[in-house]
């Protein structure tokens, strides 16, 4: 019978397992996104196992393990612990169950409800004004650090040092930039920096019932010019879609575009109307002008010689994991590439990780603008990552199997893209082959300078300092006192 049990010390967060008999070869813990492998020490006819609860991905710092479930891998396969209580271990809640360990953000469970919540927003969300010199940043919903929000946040602290800086996250397994507070949401914490921080930058919808208070800014940075239509301009006119978009908008004071052809469909598919929306490019496009993706390479392990194809779709209304249209396996061996797959951050949570040989699954990846600088070429579908990747004037590929149930049912499109597509459209796995190995970039040279010069005409590479500079001029925030 194997013994179980959670424990929090300086070395972090684990689980301890003991048991009898000979020792496993191997002990891990395995969940969709992360893994980790367990210190196995023999003595006497026992055995002992620890289990870390922290991982460190892509180089970055050892953080407690992402929320979800984990499930035990050994080798030869042995009898594991079945069951262990709730246990609040500081960075993060873990329960044994059926032999399945779930893990979670370290939220006390006295605030984890509805009723907790509730709570929680009438302390910090109604109170009289007292804010603080601060930002509260919050990107994808507090899935990682990234987009526009961290371009900003990394140019904030290069013109004010010292200021403070909140990032919202979904748990602890969300790495922040260095000096920044992360803050969980729904903690105490987190209801108290967004209710107090003078300034809110984000790039979607503001949740938890948010109401911005007199003297606080919200700065809506978008995360990506849409080809798709948005908001009030989905397909089916329905009142509640309506009443939220425009509740939502009425939240921001600025919003932020990429280009003037998202500047008119922004601001009209979210009505935000006779309020500033400032033209100045994507922060988040600026290391692609002024970097180069051989970090990122070395920090996946992939050689310099070596072609990556980075492979990234956007979700779809009707599917909560990754289109599964693209076998990349088939395409690396087919193309003779590294093959990168990158998730919608909407599939990070209910997705699994892509395997097979010269494949890398890299939708936990926290930036993606790291990736498109690593990219030899992006394959995408209606990801507005189309308008980002441009910037490089790599080659692009459109992978659109269901083109037609997208444009006529789930979506609907701005513009055609197969007669603006500065690169290849197809249908099939084999055609996208092909169209890579004729590598006819040549033949879209002219569509493709028109493209920049409509979509990326702002991507100087200094759009964050713009911002940046915009902000401070118009007080949003203040400078640090010494």
């Amino acid at each position: 019978m194997t013994q179980a049990s959670f424990t929090s010390d300086d070395d972090g967060v684990a689980l301890l397992l003991a048991g009898d008999g000979p020792a496993p070869e191997l002990l891990e813990l395995v969940g969709a996104r992360a893994r980790v492998t367990a210190t196995i020490t023999a003595n006497d006819g026992a055995w002992s196992a620890h289990v870390p609860l922290v991982a460190s991905r892509w180089g970055g710092p050892v953080l407690p393990l992402p929320a979800g479930e984990y499930r035990f891998r050994t080798s030869p396969e042995i009898d594991t612990p079945s069951a262990l209580p709730l246990a609040q271990l500081g960075t993060l809640r873990a329960e044994l169950s059926a032999g399945v360990l779930r893990v979670g953000p370290p939220i006390d469970p006295a605030y984890d409800s509805g009723e907790g919540q509730d709570a929680l927003e009438r302390r910090y969300a109604t109170r009289p004004a007292n804010f603080e010199n601060a930002v509260f940043f919050e990107s994808f919903y507090g899935r990682n650090a990234s987009c526009n929000p961290l371009a900003i946040d990394r140019e904030l602290v290069r013109r004010v040092p010292g200021l403070t800086r909140y990032w919202s996250v979904v748990d602890l397994s969300v790495a922040v930039p260095e000096g920044a507070i992360p803050v969980v949401e729904g903690s105490p914490e987190w209801w108290r920096a967004r209710g107090s921080a003078r300034l809110l930058v984000v790039n979607d919808w503001l949740r938890r019932r948010f109401v911005r208070r007199s003297g606080q800014a919200v700065l809506q940075t978008w995360h990506g010019t849409p080809l798709k239509r948005l908001a009030l301009h989905r397909r089916g006119f329905d009142p509640r879609r309506a009443i939220a978009v425009l509740r939502e908008s009425w939240r921001w004071n600025v919003l932020l575009a990429q280009n003037a052809y998202a500047e008119r469909i922004m601001g009209k598919a979210y009505a935000f109307l006779r309020r500033p929306i400032w033209v100045e490019g994507h922060p988040r496009n600026d290391v692609l002008l002024t970097g180069d993706g051989a970090h990122t390479r070395a920090l996946l392990g992939i050689e310099p010689h070596e072609n990556v194809l980075l492979y990234a779709p956007t979700w779809r209304d009707d599917r909560d994991e990754i289109v599964d249209y693209v076998d990349p396996a088939t395409l690396a061996a087919a193309t003779d590439s590294v093959v990168l797959v990158r998730g919608h951050s909407r599939t990070l949570k209910p997705g699994r990780d892509a395997e097979g040989s010269r494949v890398i699954d890299v939708t936990a990846f926290p930036d993606t603008a790291q990736l498109l600088l690593a990219a030899d070429a992006l394959i995408t579908d209606y990801s507005s990552v189309m308008f980002d990747y441009s910037v490089t004037g790599k080659p692009l590929y459109f992978f659109v199997p269901d083109i037609e149930h997208y444009r006529g049912e789930l979506r609907g499109f701005y513009f055609d893209l197969g007669n603006h597509a500065p690169g290849p459209v197809v249908s099939t796995q084999a055609e996208l082959i092909a169209a890579i190995a004729e590598n006819n970039t040549a033949a879209f040279a002219s569509k493709y300078e028109r493209w920049q010069a409509k979509f990326n005409s702002r991507d100087d590479g200094h759009a964050a300092e713009r911002v940046v500079s915009r902000m401070l001029d118009q007080n949003l925030i203040g400078p640090v006192s010494d």
